[in-house]
């Protein structure tokens, strides 16, 4: 009994460390493709729990009419390579990964993407930025 009570524990030792510690807990804003005038861009989002469950989220304000859109989904257990956000109610998926700072607008294996949606008004003469942003919280 005292063997399979160790073997127990290992396993849940191992297991423990096999899941990789997100950088932070709490909700923080990100704005990684510059916004175009229109119905509102939507303000997207993050949610990190104690537990390690990452949520994605948006609020998006039509600016005519004032209406409020949200969305939020569960993407699952923190994963340092890559994340997969899709809502429903725009048919919209996305990748990313993320650290303390920063989140990045990645492939489905995790490679930062880079695009001229992602430059601001001061980088539009590059052609092609890093798609990224700082959190705000």
């Amino acid at each position: 009994m005292k063997k399979v009570f160790s073997l127990f524990i290992l396993c849940i030792s191992i297991f423990s460390f096999a899941q990789s510690k997100a950088p932070f807990t709490g909700k923080r804003s990100f704005n990684i493709v510059e916004g175009y005038s229109g119905t509102g861009t939507p303000a997207y989002y993050l949610n990190v729990k104690k537990n390690g469950d990452v949520y994605f989220g948006y609020v998006q304000v039509n600016q005519a009419s004032g209406e409020e859109t949200t969305e939020e989904m569960n993407a699952g257990k923190y994963n340092p390579t890559v994340m997969k956000a899709q809502f429903k109610k725009f048919n919209e998926i996305f990748y990313v990964k993320f650290d303390k700072e920063k989140i990045y607008l990645t492939d489905e294996k995790g490679n930062i993407q880079k695009s001229e949606d992602c430059c601001s008004a001061l980088e539009s003469d590059k052609g092609s930025c890093t798609c990224e942003s700082v959190f705000y919280q």
